[in-house]
Order: structure tokens, then C-alpha cells, then sequence
């Protein structure tokens, strides 16, 4: 997609900076948020299978439920565990045709998920040993990891602690 630039960039970041001065702020003048975190996040799968292959066995995220959808007879949804008691969830609805995965407003970008840099490193060793496509290190992003699930869903192993960005602690 074309990326803006020259006075459009300008007015996009003057933008971006009054945006921040206005409502970040610092960490001391914060209040709590009003849940407890992420309790699961659900996407779309076009195959259940695919997607408990690559969830699971590739990437070693343990399956801990698969039921049938409450809210449409046929359709499953399943979980898997991410860490920290953090839950990622599938729906599929046998019978839909889905189309790709496109780049809008409403979509998902991507997953980013916090990993150690051991893991990191044995998560870019198991992605090159397998010829996965990736975005990374050695190519211009120091500590991610970017990947497609088989759904189209973009995945990032970000070699950062929870609530850090960048080396900044956003949340106490």
C-alpha cells in the first residue's frame, strides 16, 4: 500500500504528536484499567484441522478446549493457551465462504506475543527449518518475529517483556 509522504506525512505526524500530548498520560498519573486483561481473543479459521496443526504442533501452543459454537449449530470453537492465562480462540462456520485475508479497517493486523530470547531464537531456527516465510530480524526488525497463520492472520514473536514497548515500560 502507498505509504504518505511529504507535507501529507508532516500533517499526519504533527497529528500523531498532539494526539500523544493530549491523551498519553504518564505512567505515575495512570489509573487501572476497569477489566481484569484478555480473556480470550476469537478469529475465523477456514479449517479446523490446519489450524490446530500450525497452532499447536508447529508453534507449541497447547489446544485446552474445542466445543461447538454456542451461537451457530456446526460451527466449532476451540482455544488455545498463550501464556499467562491468556487464551486464543477459533470459530469456523462450516457452510460460509470466507474470502482472503485483506489489510482493512476491522481486521486483524497482527498478534504481538511476548517471548523470551531464547525462544526467540529457537522460534526463528524452527520457522527457517521449516522455510516459513517471516519478516525479522535479518530483515530490518531487530525483536520480531512477523508471520501468516494459515487463516491469514498476522502473528509477531516479540522478543519484549509484557507491557514494555520498544524498551519503555507503558504499564506498571
Amino acid at each position: 500500500m502507498p505509504q504518505p509522504e511529504g507535507a501529507e506525512l508532516d500533517a499526519i505526524r504533527a497529528k500523531r504528536a498532539e494526539l500523544h500530548e493530549k491523551y498519553v498520560k504518564p505512567l505515575d498519573e495512570r489509573g487501572g484499567s476497569p477489566t481484569r486483561g484478555v480473556h480470550h481473543i476469537a478469529l475465523i479459521c477456514k479449517d479446523v484441522e490446519e489450524t490446530i496443526k500450525f497452532y499447536q504442533e508447529f508453534l507449541g501452543f497447547p489446544l485446552v478446549e474445542l466445543v461447538e459454537n454456542r451461537d451457530y449449530r456446526g460451527s466449532s470453537h476451540f482455544f488455545f493457551d498463550l501464556g499467562h492465562k491468556n487464551l486464543l480462540g477459533f470459530f469456523d462456520f462450516p457452510g460460509h465462504d470466507h474470502p482472503d485475508f485483506m489489510e482493512t479497517i476491522g481486521a486483524v493486523q497482527h498478534l504481538a506475543l511476548s517471548i523470551s530470547p531464547e525462544r526467540f531464537d529457537e522460534m526463528k531456527a524452527k520457522l527457517d527449518d521449516a522455510g516459513i516465510e517471516y519478516l525479522g530480524p535479518d530483515r530490518g526488525v531487530e525483536d520480531s518475529l512477523y508471520i501468516r497463520d494459515p487463516n491469514g492472520v498476522g502473528i509477531e514473536f516479540y522478543r519484549e517483556v509484557l507491557g514494555e514497548f520498544e524498551g519503555t515500560t507503558l504499564i506498571k
